[in-house]
């Protein structure tokens, strides 16, 4: 996996030339991969946890008055978080494993020792890596699109709340933005027979001017762009692991095992 593992060898070419050979072993596609994928995680399990939190707390407060109407609420929240916790390790052992791969597809395809060759069992575990990156780039892809909807949620809800801000400033009759509501039951947060499910004027006003309501639409935000790094780093690791796989099949039949 390491280019140089003799240490007279180094001494003979040189610290320079050691390095050189060191940094030209190394993986950056998945280096980068990784990297990326560690951010996006941290920034979709950590904001969206945290968010989740705010999320139940604003329905709880604005949206629900008995506590049946958002116990499907919490119960989402609570199991979900769980998967955050799920996500995070298995992304972190995921990532490990696929920057391992490419040192390992990186050093047979570079052939930088003669007693280096790739196997048939190594070309399978790269296979292997590809079809479960493929398939995850597809989960993950839903969650991406998944995690807009509390994001295009809360956009409405400020762009509401800034028509009926207007509407305050230039009608003195409150009748004039009392029917503009924003029903959470349309979104799916509370069922139907919710009471009262919905909020309008300026008591919906004065929410967007909390700071729950800006922490919680900032930390969606963050979760849905940690989501969309998540993705592009899953795309990237496709990537890698098929170009490093292709050359790998080349070798193969050129008959360097």
């Amino acid at each position: 996996m390491f280019p140089v593992r003799q240490p007279w060898l180094c001494k003979a070419l040189g610290c320079y030339d050691c390095c050189i050979r060191c940094l030209g072993a190394v993986p950056y596609p998945s280096l980068v991969a990784t990297l990326l994928c560690y951010a996006g995680m941290a920034l979709f399990c950590g904001c969206g946890h945290e968010a989740l939190t705010q999320t139940e707390v604003l329905v709880e407060t604005y949206f629900a008055r008995n506590e049946q109407d958002y116990e499907v609420v919490a119960s989402f929240v609570e199991y979900f978080q769980y998967v955050i916790y799920g996500l995070a390790s298995f992304f972190f052992l995921y990532g490990i494993l696929l920057l391992a791969e490419g040192f390992y597809t990186t050093s047979a395809v570079k052939q930088t020792f003669g007693e280096f060759r790739s196997t048939h069992c190594g070309r399978c575990l790269s296979l292997t890596f590809i079809i479960v990156t493929y398939i995850l780039a597809f989960i993950w892809l839903a969650v991406f699109a998944f995690t807009a909807i509390p994001v295009y949620f809360l956009f409405n809800m400020e762009q509401t709340c800034h028509d009926i801000n207007i509407l305050a400033e230039t009608t003195p009759s409150i009748n004039q933005h009392g029917w503009i509501c924003m029903d959470a039951r349309q979104y799916g947060l509370l069922p139907w027979n919710a009471v009262p499910g919905k909020t309008c004027g300026m008591t919906l006003a004065s929410i967007c001017k909390t700071s729950e309501f800006h922490l919680t639409y900032d930390l969606y935000i963050a979760a849905f762009a940690g989501a969309g790094i998540t993705l592009l780093a899953l795309i990237l690791f496709l990537v890698a692991t098929t170009y490093n796989y292709a050359v790998l099949r080349f070798l193969g039949r050129k008959g360097v095992r």
